[in-house]
């Protein structure tokens, strides 16, 4: 029994991860449990690795998560160092094929908001760009591309 058990584990961890989440608010609640605190790959931030792309964001967006580049902090948490307070998740807007989501958090005394445009795919909710009052994800990948 335990090593079919064992089969089993080995042969779902072969198969790709789908693309996307079942709402906008899953997918929020996903990227940021990749910044908690305790389990290593779970608090290392969001992973750059093409599997995560292709789950987290429409494929052009993953194609640039995932190059290579020299970036002076992460900007899902707007600073290289986090220690995040609770994660606050709102619907902003439907607007045709997108949904603009804000996730407001504090990371170490510091208040951030962030508008996720996330989009509905054939497999689930995947982010589209990430934009912040100045800046946007896919702008900020560009600038620090090598």
């Amino acid at each position: 029994m335990r090593a079919l058990l064992s089969a089993l584990v080995l042969l779902g961890g072969a198969a790709p991860a789908a693309a996307g989440f079942r709402t906008p608010e899953s997918l929020l609640r996903n990227v940021y449990a990749h910044y908690g605190q305790g389990v290593p790959e779970l608090s290392a931030g969001l992973p750059r690795t093409a599997e995560v792309a292709r789950q987290f964001f429409d494929p052009s967006l993953a194609k640039a998560w995932t190059a290579p580049r020299r970036e002076p902090y992460d900007f899902l948490v707007q600073s290289p160092r986090w220690k995040l307070g609770p994660v606050a998740i709102s619907i902003l807007r439907r607007q045709f094929d997108k949904t603009y989501v804000a996730a407001s958090f504090d990371n170490q005394g510091r208040r951030i908001t962030l508008n996720f445009i996330v989009v509905k795919g054939p497999d689930g909710w995947v982010i589209l760009d990430v934009e912040t009052p100045h800046d946007s994800l896919r702008l900020f990948l560009e600038q620090f591309r090598n």
